[in-house]
């Protein structure tokens, strides 16, 4: 076997995948997931830290790039149009790469542990958005709350494309959900 073998990292995150799924998260090994996968326990390690990581493979990326698209969004765009505008962006761009973003969901929502590294990946988006906009020269306390908007919105229409099994649009959901946000807080 190669020592880098084409395809092994996706093969490695659609056996753990059908692992959690018919085993429970808590119940499956490394070394499971690596045979699964045709691959060795020593493989696996090379391409993720930990089992819980093949779920959440790539996520780093996406606070810096949130962060970006709101530093580079229209200087005159305000606040949280650039913070959704990002989120458009970057999610469109995500969703193309989010196979099994049903199964994964269902796995993280039967685990507290994914829970918790579902919620740290959250507030790294949240971060990263209050440090662009304040980077923007939105104070502090502005910045904090469009984040913490902003990420909650990205949230629900991730879970609102999920549901219509990638038959819509991000853009869309996302607009539904700030749509209803608006008419929640009273405006238009």
């Amino acid at each position: 076997m190669a020592r880098w073998d084409p395809g092994a990292e996706e093969r490695l995150k659609r056996a753990a995948l059908e692992l959690y799924l018919e085993q429970g998260y808590d119940n499956v090994t490394v070394t499971q997931i690596a045979e699964r996968a045709g691959l060795t326990r020593r493989s696996y390690f090379r391409y993720f830290p930990d089992k819980r990581e093949v779920l959440f493979a790539g996520s780093e990326r996406l606070p810096p790039a949130l962060a970006e698209a709101v530093r580079t969004a229209d200087p005159d765009t305000a606040p949280l149009t650039a913070a959704l505008d990002a989120l458009a962006r970057v999610g469109a761009r995500l969703v193309e790469h989010a196979d099994g973003a049903k199964e994964r969901r269902t796995v993280i929502d039967a685990s507290p542990e994914l829970q918790e590294r579902e919620r740290t990946k959250a507030a790294a988006i949240t971060a990263a958005i209050r440090d662009a906009l304040k980077q923007r020269h939105v104070d502090a306390g502005t910045a904090d709350l469009i984040a913490q908007l902003a990420t909650m919105a990205f949230h629900n229409a991730f879970q609102r494309w999920i549901e219509a099994k990638g038959r819509a649009p991000f853009p869309n959901c996302l607009d539904a959900v700030t749509d209803e946000l608006r008419a929640a807080l009273g405006g238009t």
